[in-house]
């Protein structure tokens, strides 16, 4: 049965694939990457030690030590475990709870059987960044310092050499500047289990031998940005066995071990007097015979081209060699022995198939049975085989033949007490994947219809390591179509991008926000209310994004809930400005103008790259002073110029002051930003309509009712267009909807009496004129006006307040 790759079933592939991926993420100080594969991680599974130690620890690292604390302090009917009690000790001292710290490190002293999770034990890590984590850096302080274009020329650079930097996307995202997600994240097939006697594809997958995109290896320990050295590039990168990274993608990269130059002295015996003294370490490449590769240094031009010259002028045979090795290999010191073999199991913890540990091991056995593999120096590489068509099965059968000697002699290295392979004939440096080979491997039996157990272990090992890779980077693209939608405003497309996440990760914390956001956007209020609710459910201590949470509570009028979230907010962070804007927006709703003014102002000062609290600070100031609100909209742009409800503020200030011209500017520049806002699309129209542009107004109105047909400001505006275009049957449609939606509200019922004035239906009128007398009574002046009218021109000259 076919097994879905997108389903992310538990295996211990796509855990260690998670942890490699987060720890390098916290190591290289990319705290947000870090907790978007953590939460990926822990919403998986809720009671998985491991992944909750990872998400607990990223949180703890972005300064949410709250939400962490939550995490690790499990309830009295779970299971904590030492792991838990340490992160626990971690968070109190960060929260100032000395006590409780002191006795979660007493109680993890008592704990002396206690392993550590898998992701929680030994490991190292590099002090100085790679070159794609420098170019991400680059791109915060760029964008930080309104270098837009720089910022964006900079993420692109990350994202080409490490497509895992989400940082970097989400850079994109905030200047604007998204390319297609097909460009920035290719799709990659799915991977396929190989069956015996099937062929693999023509072009290898790189991820399918534990070398993938962001696989490490034990000699990165885990950390899976020290592909790139200075002045090492994708095009001239050392050669060397790229047998399973054959592909001209510069995000893929062969793994460190396979560039790093081989060490000799770790295992190599310093009594075999027969070997040359200049004799490169062979490695798993070498069984074919030597590879063409571009030289590093002329001594070790020499040093190969002398072992080749030592190995004809000898002219040893492979029984010769077969006799001699057991007395050569049992002369070695017995510590060469109990070194070689760590350097296979520490391998094999960050790669299942083996080939990590093809260069540690090569030293000791290539000495073990060097001058068998002399004696075949003059076969073809495999990969120069996939590459030639006619003469492969010509050079596969010499090869095979010249090597049977050099198989007998590895075959008594055991007597010697060398390690082989639980396949027996095949080397442990050898490629053990069967999974993306285009050709039989030299040390593996070609392609038959039956497998043993062994390489059926071997191939399902590599097809969950392909699977592991394959679901993390496919749910990470869909993370990136929904947040590019989201970017672009387009938050219809958002919904639909995040309805195709795994139902696992729809009930995560941050995709209920972003739905809540989606929904903001959209004006669907009740929606993302109980979107929001989600939120405060799953994670109760969670800050982002609870500033629109604030602002929608003050839309729906809900003041209990809004003081009561404000008060949450500010015994969770009192130095958080989305703890302050929440108590602006609660002062806001009572009308109370001078302290929210001080709320919002004093969350700027905490954070002066917070552009929403400018932004509430020039609407708060907008009735009060016009320049003093002009300069917080500017303030707001500075610090993030697409916050398009700054865009707008600007113009409804130069709308105020009859500056039409910037009014139409900024309101335009808002529209781009946000396309799909109704609200600032009816502005543009506002403007059109004092230039006596009608028709560009109504086509305006019009495409504003389509994105969002309850918006009753924008049919309220259109109605009055066509009432000025004398098209009155339309505009009486328009007028009684609000009636119904808005049955208190003075301007409509002004607007339907004015209009059936004009019908002439002068009973309705009188009604009408009766309702607006009862709502607002100040409006007599107006109403006796309106009555005292006969002539239908003079009638449209008069409107009320539109406050």
């Amino acid at each position: 049965m076919q097994r879905d790759p997108t389903s992310a079933a538990i295996t211990p592939q796509l855990c260690q694939r998670y942890a490699n991926l987060i720890w390098s993420c916290l190591d290289a100080d990319l705290h947000r990457s870090a907790l978007f594969y953590a939460e990926r991680y822990f919403v998986l599974d809720l009671k998985n030690h491991d992944a909750r130690h990872l998400y607990a620890t990223a949180l703890l690292e972005t300064g949410q030590p709250h939400s962490a604390h939550r995490i690790v302090n499990a309830p009295a009917k779970e299971v904590r475990c030492t792991g838990c009690l340490n992160i626990l000790a971690k968070c109190c001292m960060k929260l100032g709870r000395h006590r409780q710290a002191r006795e979660a490190l007493e109680a993890c002293l008592r704990d002396h059987s206690y392993t550590p999770t898998q992701s929680m034990g030994y490991r190292t890590s590099t002090a100085f960044p790679d070159e794609a984590i420098l170019c991400c850096q680059a791109g915060n302080s760029a964008l930080k310092g309104n270098l837009h274009e720089s910022a964006a020329m900079s993420y692109r650079q990350a994202l080409a050499l490490n497509p895992m930097l989400w940082e970097a996307f989400e850079g994109l995202c905030a200047i604007g500047d998204i390319p297609p997600i097909e460009n920035l994240f290719p799709p990659r097939p799915p991977p396929v289990l190989q069956k015996p006697g099937e062929e693999g594809p023509s072009r290898p997958i790189p991820v399918a031998t534990g070398a993938g995109f962001f696989t490490p290896d034990a000699g990165n320990a885990g950390n899976l940005f020290r592909n790139w050295k200075p002045g090492l590039r994708a095009t001239d990168a050392p050669a060397g066995p790229r047998d399973s990274i054959a592909t001209s993608d510069s995000s893929f990269y062969g793994e460190p071990s396979f560039q790093a130059p081989i060490r000799s002295s770790r295992s190599q015996p310093t009594n075999l007097a027969v070997h040359p003294p200049a004799v490169r370490p062979l490695s798993s490449a070498d069984e074919a015979g030597p590879v063409t590769k571009k030289l590093r240094s002329n001594a070790r031009q020499r040093s190969a081209a002398s072992s080749s010259t030592a190995a004809e002028a000898h002219h040893l045979k492979p029984s010769k060699s077969a006799g001699a090795l057991p007395a050569a290999a049992d002369d070695r010191p017995k510590s060469s022995k109990a070194r070689a073999r760590p350097a296979l199991t520490n391998a094999n913890l960050f790669s299942s198939s083996g080939r990590p540990a093809q260069n540690a091991a090569a030293p000791s056995r290539s000495h073990a049975h060097g001058v068998g593999k002399t004696a075949t120096g003059t076969g073809t590489r495999r990969s120069t085989r996939l590459q030639s068509g006619g003469s492969r099965l010509t050079s596969r059968t010499t090869a095979r033949d010249r090597r049977r000697p050099a198989t007998n002699a590895r075959s008594q290295s055991h007597d010697s007490g060398l390690e082989e392979e639980p396949g027996g004939t095949e080397p442990a440096f050898a490629p053990a994947s069967p999974i993306g080979q285009g050709a039989p491997s030299e040390s593996s039996p070609p392609p038959s219809g039956t497998w043993t157990a062994e390489q059926e272990r071997a191939a399902e090992e590599a097809f969950q390591v392909e699977l592991a890779d394959y679901q993390i980077y496919d749910v990470m693209r869909k993370f990136a179509s929904a947040a590019r939608a989201m970017a672009l405003y387009d938050c219809r497309l958002c919904l639909d991008e995040l309805e195709k996440l795994p139902p696992q990760h729809q009930r995560s914390a941050s995709v209920m926000a972003m739905v809540g956001k989606a929904h903001y956007e959209l004006g669907q209020y009740p929606a993302a209310e109980r979107a929001f609710e989600a939120v405060r459910i799953l994670e109760p201590y969670r800050l982002w994004d609870m500033e629109v949470y604030s602002t929608l509570l003050w839309h729906l009028q809900k003041n209990i809930r809004l003081s009561f979230l404000a008060q949450e907010l500010l015994s969770t962070d009192p130095k958080s400005p989305q703890a302050w804007i929440a108590v602006g927006n609660c002062f806001s709703l009572q009308k109370e103008k001078t302290q929210a003014l001080t709320c919002f102002r004093r969350a700027a000062q905490l954070d002066p790259t917070c552009a929403y609290a400018f932004t509430l600070s020039g609407h708060e100031s907008i009735d009060e002073d016009l320049n003093k609100a002009i300069n917080f909209f500017q303030s707001a742009l500075r610090a993030d110029a697409r916050h398009y409800n700054a865009w707008y503020g600007l113009g409804t200030c130069y709308m105020r002051m009859s500056k039409l011209r910037l009014a139409d500017y900024h309101f335009r520049k808002a529209s781009e930003i946000h396309p799909q806002n109704a609200v600032l699309l009816g502005c543009v129209g506002m403007v059109r309509e004092r230039y006596m542009k009608y028709d560009e107004a109504l086509e305006l109105f019009n495409r504003a009712i389509q994105f969002s047909p309850e918006n009753a400001l924008v049919r309220y505006h259109r109605a009055k267009i066509l009432i000025a275009m004398k098209r009155y049957t339309a505009a009486l449609q328009d007028l009684q909807y609000l009636k119904d939606t808005s049955p208190e509200e003075s301007n409509v019922l002004f607007q339907l009496a004015k209009l059936y004035r004009l019908l002439g239906d002068d009973v309705k009128f009188t009604q009408l004129l009766a309702e607006v007398r009862d709502v607002a009574p100040k409006s007599l002046a107006k109403i006796r006006k309106l009555a005292e009218s006969v002539k239908p021109q003079d009638v449209g000259e008069e409107v009320m307040d539109e406050g």
